[in-house]
């Protein structure tokens, strides 16, 4: 009997500790949910404003960089040499008109063969003069029978040599006339004066460069642009180049390079300017280039935020979820921006953007109506 009850009081006493163990087990696990969806809390989506992608064809304007240089240098030298320069006219930055003596020669040796020259121009015209006259006595005895063949024969050579003689003269002068007109440089067409490298007193080399000219001071801006923007880029197309040391111009596209630079994927448009002002050669300048209007994606301007230097917009994907996406600023007319990077028909936030990360979940709470173009663009 001793044996069994002892049996019977351990079995009942483990059974007992076991339903405890299963008890506080469940108690804990209780707790462990219970917890668990305490801490899981419930994600709040964003309330925003959103609005349609729309298309529409906005005043293009293409910015470029570049260098200010001239439409057309000419180069001045010297056509003889030896003579030493014995006055200077002109300075650099000076306008000059076509015909202007830039640099005046030692023309004294020249002056004196052309003199020379004329003597003997005048000696040779007056043999040919004896001589044709004799020649003329000759034919006239001849045709009588008192002259012989022969002694026609001379007077004519001797009249033909007279003339050779005279055409002789003429040339050499015609030579000196030519060198003492070159011993005055001229301008050989209007413009500024842009480099002078002759000094007075300095014996001047035939062929050395004396000035450079740019030809009616006209100038024009190398603009480089960005080869997404150059097939927009006509010539003919107005442009404003500004300049933070002189200010503004008015300019228009001469023509845009046909090749592209292989490092930097930048063509070059030539804009030239509608007055030279007080522009230089060589002088930095932008451009704003009014390329007409040009069919483009826009949104409204409170859509556009900025985030590490990059424009972008904030878009809704299909699980209502904010993402950011970079464009590119093409223009911007009153609340409407053309933006490149978009397509039409895509919701972009504008109001609640600015507080939003990229993944955030939102709640649309209206739909703003596609951007239109202020009246004044109609």
């Amino acid at each position: 009997m001793g044996y069994g009850f002892k049996g019977s009081f351990g079995r009942t006493t483990a059974l007992a500790l076991v339903l405890t163990v299963s008890a506080a087990g469940l108690s804990a696990c209780g707790k462990d949910k219970k917890a668990e969806a305490k801490g899981k809390k419930p994600v709040a989506a964003q309330t925003v404003s959103v609005a349609p992608v729309a298309v529409l064809p906005l005043p293009r304007v293409v910015n470029a960089s570049g260098t200010i240089s001239a439409w057309e240098e000419v180069p001045v030298g010297a056509e003889t040499g030896g003579l030493t320069a014995v006055a200077v006219n002109a300075e650099e930055g000076q306008f000059v008109q076509q015909g202007h003596v830039l640099v005046a020669l030692n023309d004294t040796l020249l002056r004196a063969q052309l003199r020379q020259q004329e003597a003997a121009v005048t000696s040779a015209r007056a043999t040919l003069a004896e001589a044709e006259a004799s020649l003329k006595r000759s034919r006239e005895l001849q045709a009588k029978g008192f002259l012989s063949a022969s002694s026609l024969d001379t007077a004519t050579a001797k009249q033909g040599t007279a003339a050779a003689q005279l055409a002789s003269a003429q040339a050499s002068l015609g030579e000196t006339t030519a060198r003492l007109a070159q011993a005055s440089i001229r301008a050989p067409v209007s413009g500024l004066i842009v480099r002078r490298s002759v000094t007075k007193g300095q014996i001047v080399s035939a062929g050395s460069e004396l000035f450079r000219i740019v030809r009616d001071g006209r100038m024009e801006l190398d603009a480089e642009i960005p080869e997404t923007d150059l097939g927009v880029v006509k010539a003919g197309m107005p442009a404003r180049i500004a300049s933070e040391q002189v200010g503004q111009a008015d300019g228009r596209v001469r023509l845009v390079t046909s090749e592209v630079d292989a490092q930097t994927r930048l063509g070059v448009a030539r804009i030239a300017l509608s007055s030279m002002g007080a522009f230089r050669p060589g002088m930095f300048a932008r451009a704003q280039i009014l390329a007409g209007d040009q069919a483009s994606p826009v949104v409204p301007s409170a859509s556009i935020l900025y985030r590490q230097n990059q424009a972008g917009v904030f878009l809704i994907d299909a699980q209502h979820k904010a993402q950011f996406r970079k464009v590119a600023i093409l223009a911007r007319t009153g609340d409407v921006t053309a933006i490149d990077g978009v397509q039409a028909g895509e919701r972009v936030i504008v109001q609640g953007a600015g507080f939003l990360g990229d993944g955030d979940a939102v709640r649309v709470s209206g739909v703003l109506p596609a951007p239109i173009l202020p009246a004044s663009k109609r």
